[in-house]
């Protein structure tokens, strides 16, 4: 299949968004519930006091499961982006175009029906506040995907907690206050619209934290700096107590916002007909206690992949409910369709299943189902490593390397048994290699380009771009990055490999800083026969920020930010099809051309 995302695939997908439509029926039951899925950035199974940790306090969260259900056993992705494509389709991340968090690799494909388009389609008002992580451009973007409302951003990394640049249904805007409080603050605004216009609503609040930069409010890290801290993890030397600090109270900031949204409905006396989940996308990011498992995020041992799920719903789910058959990520969506009543139509094959009647009913069903996890082929000093696949059963890990775990008598995964039960072992390895099979060709690198066009704002961030030269990005990890040490020498340039999905005018703006002293740089921007020329004439050097709030010196690789300054550059005629948009500097009479974050092209 091609990689290219052409007019044809854009036409198709609109076909398939209207067929999908046509097919669900609006809801039967004027009192649909609604809909509160809450889901945490990095925190492992072990930062809730709810499972144990008494380095932390979480009891807003910790409520969700003693007025609900929570499921022992729920199995996410090692990383961010797989775990939000599994939730959003019920399908394996891998099926769906998503293979990393980077460089375009975060990407679901356009055809994928996704829970808020089922949910949109059934009547539902549907919003999310925060990370998306599943594409930028349209038609990746959350407004594409079928969220009416979109605040927050849509990379993996923010390099900035306090007051950031976000993205408001494509637009650039400023945040206000601490981001995590900002996005519940969205989030309560929208319930509290929804509510007064009588409409069932699907609100979705994925949290940026506890992931790095560890940046909290000190009302919240002053409760954990000198806290007497009783619980480790099972290597304790590998601990870092400045990091771990900082997740606590990232981790109890959670639960303060939690606790806003919870009261909000009960104050609007929406308790009762509201559906709140609260889930995390991977394991801790960092060594600390986790109930004694192996791993942590990144890593497809139990310590990686499971994550607290709590699912509350006064009157319907039994309140106190804990629920052993294993469950993940990919069982949301045709659970909530079940409990719902809202009805879709899959149009392609589910992976995950319907748990409704774990939830709802007496069902100790104990089917002993397998759940994959997997981390896609990557390519280290020239050679492919992996892919690597982990299974499990509900008491069995058959790991990436053959060795078997039997987790209920060794849940720390130390003693490998597949030589007691070979036949076993054989039987989970089997389920690994027909799940790599039903995949096909599995690409190490993500060549699709990026899309231009198909709605009125494209966002093409340093990001998806490459540097030429001696060009360099201002971190290591793309996500929040933006281009420095663009002199002008020989073979410098910056490019994003681009697709046009419609030809016409596209007003040209570039988020930048320079000093005054390097004012005068003028630079082409060119794609295929489009040429368009700009000089940098006025001067933005802002600080980098960041620093003074971070609570550890290391940032896990997220670039310290600035306030970038929009240049309007002029127009574009860009023709369909793909293409090198390339951005060259003519002449450079000082040190630089400039400082690149971010190209925003409006479609006129």
């Amino acid at each position: 299949m091609s990689a290219r995302f052409s007019i044809l695939s854009l036409i198709l997908c609109l076909l398939f968004t209207s067929a999908a439509t046509s097919a669900f029926a609006a809801p039967s039951d004027a009192n649909q519930p609604n809909i509160v899925i809450i889901l945490a950035d990095d925190q492992g199974w072990g930062d809730l006091s709810l499972h144990g940790n008494t380095n932390l306090s979480t009891p807003n969260i910790d409520s969700l499961a003693r007025d609900g259900a929570q499921f022992d056993r729920f199995f996410v992705c090692p990383i961010c982006a797989p775990t939000r494509a599994e939730y959003m389709t019920g399908r394996y991340h891998a099926r769906t175009g998503v293979s990393g968090v980077t460089r375009g690799e975060e990407r679901m494909n356009p055809d994928e029906l996704t829970i808020a388009d089922v949910f949109k389609a059934a009547g539902y008002a549907t919003a999310a506040f925060g990370k998306w992580h599943n594409g930028s451009q349209h038609p990746y973007h959350p407004n594409a995907r079928g969220f009416d409302e979109f605040y927050g951003f849509t990379s993996g990394h923010w390099g900035h907690y306090f007051s950031p640049m976000l993205d408001h249904n494509k637009e650039i805007t400023q945040g206000e206050g601490y981001l995590t409080d900002d996005l519940t603050n969205h989030a309560i605004d929208f319930i509290s619209t929804q509510h007064a216009a009588k409409k069932p609503f699907f609100c979705y609040l994925p949290f940026n934290i506890p992931h790095s930069p560890m940046q909290v409010p000190d009302e919240f890290y002053e409760k954990v700096k000198d806290r007497e801290l009783k619980m480790h993890h099972r290597d304790p030397e590998k601990e870092d107590e400045l990091h771990l600090r900082a997740a606590l109270a990232m981790c109890e900031n959670i639960d303060w916002n939690v606790g806003r949204v919870l009261e909000h409905l009960e104050k609007l006396k929406l308790a009762e007909d509201t559906i709140v989940i609260y889930f995390s996308d991977n394991g801790p990011n960092g060594w600390r206690w986790n109930g004694d498992m192996k791993g942590k995020k990144g890593m497809i041992d139990e310590g990686g992949v499971r994550s607290p799920f709590l699912i509350r719903w006064p009157g319907k789910i039994p309140a106190g409910k804990k629920i052993e058959p294993i469950a993940g990520a990919i069982d949301i969506l045709p659970t909530l369709a079940s409990l719902t009543g809202v009805p879709f139509e899959a149009r392609k094959p589910l992976d995950g299943k319907n748990l409704a009647s774990l939830l709802l009913g007496d069902s100790t069903e104990t089917e002993d189902r397998h759940i994959i996890s997997y981390q896609r082929p990557v390519l280290r000093q020239g050679k492919v490593v992996g892919p690597h696949v982990s299974v499990r059963s509900q008491q069995f890990r058959l790991d990436a390397q053959g060795q078997l775990f039997d987790l209920k008598e060794d849940p720390g995964q130390r003693r490998d048994v597949a030589h007691k039960h070979p036949q076993l072992a054989n039987q989970l390895q089997a389920a690994a290699n027909e799940f790599l099979s039903s995949l096909g060709e599995i690409p190490v690198t993500d060549t699709r380009p990026f899309p231009i066009g198909g709605s009125t704002y494209t966002h093409l961030p340093a990001r998806d771009g490459i540097a030429h030269g001696e060009v360099k990005r201002s971190t290591s990890a793309p996500n929040c990055s933006y281009f420095t040490n663009w002199t002008g020498k020989e073979d410098d340039k910056i490019s994003w490999h681009v697709d046009v999905l419609e030809e016409g005018d596209y007003d040209v703006q570039i988020y930048y800083a320079c000093p005054e002293s390097d004012l005068g740089a003028t630079f082409e921007l060119r794609l295929n026969e489009a040429i368009l020329e700009g000089k940098v004439t006025e001067a933005n050097d802002p600080p980098l920020v960041g620093a003074a709030e971070d609570r550890t010196p290391s940032r896990g690789g997220e670039s310290y930010v600035k306030d970038w300054k929009p240049m309007t550059v002029g127009t574009l005629h860009l023709k369909p099809g793909e293409g090198e948009l390339i951005l060259k500097e003519l002449e450079v009479p000082g040190a630089q051309v400039m400082e690149v974050r971010l190209i925003v092209l409006t479609k006129k």
